[in-house]
């Protein structure tokens, strides 16, 4: 059983020797002169697919703060609203 949070399902499924029959087929396919241009593509994939989670994961986090504000407004009026309220009974009263 791979335990949670360990490396991705894919690498875990390959051995070593699979590896390296992956990497001889990859040459074999690519040659040697289209391997970096390859793996440059990989990386600006990977790059660009990490900037888009970053970037919603930021905008989760904005929409969760301003949700936390608003409901800090909303808890402040009915505050205000509570000592309005409790300052009008206060004046209304009559003195004794």
């Amino acid at each position: 059983m791979i335990a949670p949070h360990s490396s991705p399902v894919f690498l875990s499924l390959f051995g070593g020797e699979d590896w390296i029959v992956i990497l001889v087929v990859v040459i074999l396919l690519f040659g040697g002169r289209k391997i970096p241009e390859l793996m440059k593509g990989i990386g600006k994939g990977v790059r660009e697919f990490n900037d888009a989670k970053d970037n919603v994961k930021n905008q989760m986090e904005e929409g969760m703060k301003e949700k936390d504000k608003d409901q800090e407004i909303k808890e402040l009026k009915q505050q205000l609203q509570q000592q309005k309220e409790t300052t009008a009974i206060a004046q209304d009263s009559p003195n004794k």
